[in-house]
């Protein structure tokens, strides 16, 4: 079964860069998993695409993945490392699902974490901590990414959480909670 590792936070706060520095510290191949599709339309948007991309070494690989993400995990190594960047950007793009498909589309990537034996690091942006979302949408994509977030959470074997430009090992300081 794969190693989990899950960095989650606010926005902001520097989950990418110390998910980064968790794949770099590994001494694995480094396959970075973008859940990002690219929009040139959105000039902001490919900014912060591209602020991703130049903080990356030459020598990892890159791999656009925006839904995918079982074919990705079970096709990797034990001599990989996975930094797969970001659940919630995967999320947004099968927001379309009903849930149903939703509910099996989440087994199916928990199931693929036993079918490997790479070293995954995923980021998780943390979407609870404010007021309800007013429309529909919003809340359905916050309650999925909390509910994907705590599932991938209760299984890691390390959970960090990023805030403020620090890092909490929560695996240390904190009592996990059952499914």
């Amino acid at each position: 079964m794969a190693k989990l590792i899950l960095v989650t936070g606010a926005a902001r706060s520097g989950k990418s860069e110390w998910a980064e520095q968790l794949a770099t510290d590994s001494e694995k191949s480094v396959i970075y998993i973008a859940t990002a599709q690219e929009n040139p339309d959105d000039r902001e948007w490919q900014a912060r695409i591209e602020k991703h991309r130049s903080r990356r070494p030459e020598s990892w690989k890159t791999r656009s993945v925006p839904v995918e993400l079982k074919e990705a995990i079970v096709n990797s190594t034990a001599s990989d490392c996975l930094l797969i960047d970001s659940l919630g950007t995967w999320l947004a793009n099968l927001l379309d699902q009903s849930e149903t498909e939703w509910l099996e589309t989440l087994e199916t990537l928990l199931q693929s974490f036993e079918q490997t034996e790479s070293l995954i690091i995923f980021v998780a942006e943390e979407t609870g901590w404010g007021v309800v979302p007013a429309y529909p949408i919003g809340r359905v994509f916050r309650d999925r990414l909390g509910n994907l977030t705590r599932r991938i959470g209760v299984i890691a074997d390390t959970v960090y959480l990023v805030t403020g430009g620090h890092t909490l090992n929560l695996s240390q300081i904190g009592t996990p909670l059952k499914n």
